[in-house]
């Protein structure tokens, strides 16, 4: 279940700090490594003594452009989509979950295909919800060093090595972002996805968060800001706020060109309910 913003404690000063030094003591790195080293150790020392060469830097360079090529090359083909963010930790039956979940199906419904992480909380939920009415549904997933299974309510998933390559590529292909409840990546792809568009890089493009009731402490605190001068007062309504599925669908519908609708028309008359296979495990 979900709880209410009234009935959350505020973080004390004294609480935030411990937690900072809980969080980090253990993970403070010696930059004067001793020479008695394990492997690991060392393997840590030679690369942080590495000095970057123009030849390195375009190997690099090459495999971000190969990877960039793969992206274009598989999500041309996906059609009118919107991107649904949201935290990994919301199980089924949670509020939020179940709120993820219509959210995708009711994007599925108007036509949109569905992108996600594809890993699962609320990108499962919004990939389920496309999912059974029918609808296209990928998970763009990032290579980490603990995988993650996709979820099985994904018609395709898109790997990537970079955040930024696939942050690039959810912002081209995406006719909106749909923001639910979540925690830090939640908010990195929100405030990315603002930045842009206050430095007028990208819109006119639909950014909204659903939840009233979870986004409020994030409202207010943005209007905080602005009173410190950091926001101009236009600045400031960089997304909007819904509290329902429909509110949000409703919203993208409207901000798209007619031609746009059109093709959503056709995807609509293509959506057949179906259930995912079973896992092989």
């Amino acid at each position: 279940m979900s709880t209410s913003a009234k009935d959350i404690k505020p973080i004390s000063t004294e609480e935030w700090e411990k937690s900072w030094q809980e969080h980090w003591k253990n993970s403070q790195m010696n930059y004067e490594l001793p020479p008695n080293l394990s492997k690991k150790l060392k393997d840590e020392r030679e690369f942080l003594s590495q000095i970057r060469s123009p030849e390195k830097d375009k190997k690099r360079l090459e495999k971000v452009t190969k990877e960039f090529e793969m992206a274009m090359k598989k999500m041309n083909k996906i059609g009118p989509a919107v991107t649904i963010f949201g935290s990994a930790r919301f199980r089924p039956g949670d509020d939020y979950y179940e709120l993820s979940r219509k959210t995708g199906e009711g994007f599925a419904k108007a036509g949109f295909s569905v992108l996600t992480g594809g890993g699962p909380g609320a990108m499962e939920a919004a990939n389920k919800g496309a999912f059974e009415v029918g609808g296209k549904t990928y998970g763009l997933n990032i290579i980490l060093p603990h995988e993650q299974e996709p979820n099985p309510y994904v018609d395709g998933t898109i790997e990537f090595n970079h955040f930024f390559v696939r942050k690039t590529m959810l912002v081209k292909y995406s006719c909106a972002y749909i923001v639910m409840p979540g925690g830090l990546g939640t908010l990195d792809e929100l405030f990315e996805a603002a930045t842009l568009i206050q430095c007028k890089k990208i819109g006119p493009f639909p950014l909204i968060l659903v939840g009233k009731e979870f986004w409020k402490g994030l409202r207010d605190f943005v209007g905080f800001m602005a009173d410190q001068g950091v926001f101009s007062p236009e600045e400031i309504g960089f997304s909007k706020i819904v509290d329902t599925p429909e509110e949000a669908v409703e919203l993208v519908l409207k901000s798209i060109p007619k031609d746009l609708q059109k093709i959503l028309e056709k995807e609509k008359t293509k959506l057949k309910p179906r259930t995912p296979k079973k896992s092989k495990k």
